[in-house]
């Protein structure tokens, strides 16, 4: 199989580092080729949303399965714009990462792929038509992995407590699901070798107040947590402020039950014992 890869971000990254003897050939967009220090094997192409090179086009319509990480903006997605042609001149694989922000505030109840989006936030709307326009694209084909909050190596509560920078803000009622990259990666080939799309929550088990998590990596490390911040009044950029908008309890079961998808880390505390035993933190 021939990979191509529309954003080779954090997760994607990870994947290709897990999977990537699964394919004869992996090519990706970047905003800057220049910056590819964790991208050795991996034919490397520039796209910010520009109409790409034609040697960007040929490698999408050779590729027999499309990995897309590219988050829409305003006007849409900025790679059904740039490649809509090629994609609909053929027929390949579609793996579209998207976000279980979508479905929106549910007062920490629980939701699953059942569960109409519904979600206040630009972002999230965008995101939703996003989805739509793949499944479109794809004929109804497309695989939709709607992502939890991510974290793995480089990028965990272990880190942001050795920088000094993590934060117990405390909101009552709020919950989130979280995945590691490692489980992220094996919900990607899943899809991938599944005969059919479909929609898929790609989360942990265990929905957690997000202090919880700061908590258990602070226990980890023998060190004491950062204090506890009142939500209401904790300075907060807007962004930062918007994650806190939705609270709500994810489903996994059909992850499991469809793609059987095991996942090696079912909780926050299996990835963050695992990071840390990795050495993460020191």
């Amino acid at each position: 199989m021939r990979l191509f890869v529309l954003g080779l971000g954090y997760s994607v990254r990870h994947f290709v580092r897990q999977h990537g003897g699964s394919f004869s050939h992996i090519a990706g967009t970047v905003r800057d080729p220049a910056k590819r220090d964790d991208l050795a094997g991996i034919e490397v192409h520039a796209f910010s949303g520009e109409p790409p090179a034609r040697e960007t086009v040929q490698q999408v319509r050779d590729a027999d399965v499309l990995l897309v990480s590219i988050p829409p903006g305003s006007a849409g997605d900025p790679t059904i714009a740039a490649f809509g042609d090629v994609l609909a001149a053929g027929r390949r694989k579609i793996i579209y990462l998207s976000t279980i922000g979508v479905y929106g505030d549910h007062d920490g109840g629980w939701v699953d792929e059942s569960t109409p989006p519904q979600s206040s936030l630009n972002r999230a709307r965008m995101r939703i038509a996003a989805e739509q326009a793949w499944t479109d694209i794809a004929q109804g084909d497309a695989a939709i992995l709607r992502l939890a909050g991510i974290y793995g190596p480089g990028r965990n509560a272990l880190v942001t407590l050795r920088a000094g920078t993590a934060r117990r803000i405390i909101k009552p009622g709020q919950v989130f699901n979280r995945i590691h990259a490692d489980d992220i990666a094996s919900a990607i080939i899943a899809a991938i070798r599944h005969d059919s799309g479909g929609t898929w929550n790609v989360c942990d088990d265990e929905p957690t107040p997000p202090q919880d998590v700061i908590a258990h990596a602070a226990e980890l490390m023998g060190v004491a947590p950062p204090p506890e911040e009142p939500f209401a009044t904790a300075e907060m950029s807007a962004m930062a402020r918007s994650f806190y908008a939705s609270s709500a309890r994810v489903s996994n079961a059909k992850l499991k039950q469809e793609l059987g998808v095991a996942l090696v880390h079912p909780t926050y505390r299996h990835g963050l014992d695992a990071l840390w035993r990795a050495g993460e933190g020191r």
